[in-house]
């Protein structure tokens, strides 16, 4: 943050800001201010971030606004490079697939056993609704 701001960076050091008071946010509802949270827990608030802007993305797209949209974006491509490397959907596939299989799923009421079992091996290198929509279609054949 502080090397974004001083290169002049205001947007990166801004977006960085507000990603240092949800942690701060998170670490003061847990009562760990003192010792802080453990590098999965910071995962999983950067994670929440990247949610919540991918969420404010669709509904500015779906009420006409691209120039806010377009801002999200931007702020998601900076967030991003502190989450784990992105599992690709064809891997994330391969996954849901063989725990259909080790779990013995089938039908929409697995759903829930399925995508713990995926989130449980994949932590927050895959997206949760990639994860739900990739089960959903697992299940569904």
């Amino acid at each position: 943050m502080k090397t974004a701001l001083l290169g002049g960076n205001r947007f990166e050091g801004d977006t960085l800001r507000d990603l240092k008071a949800a942690i701060l946010n998170e670490e003061v509802a847990k009562n760990k201010r003192d010792s802080g949270l453990d590098d999965s827990e910071i995962e999983v608030i950067i994670a929440r971030e990247v949610k919540k802007r991918r969420e404010s993305i669709l509904m500015y797209e779906a009420n006409g606004r691209p120039e806010l949209a377009e801002s999200e974006k931007a702020e998601i491509s900076v967030i991003e490079k502190y989450l784990p490397q992105q599992i690709d959907e064809a891997e994330l596939q391969a996954i849901v697939e063989m725990k259909v299989t080790e779990l013995g799923a089938n039908g929409p009421q697995a759903m829930g056993q399925v995508i713990g079992a995926v989130k449980a091996q994949v932590g927050n290198a895959a997206d949760g609704a990639m994860i739900a929509r990739l089960t959903k279609n697992a299940l569904n054949k």
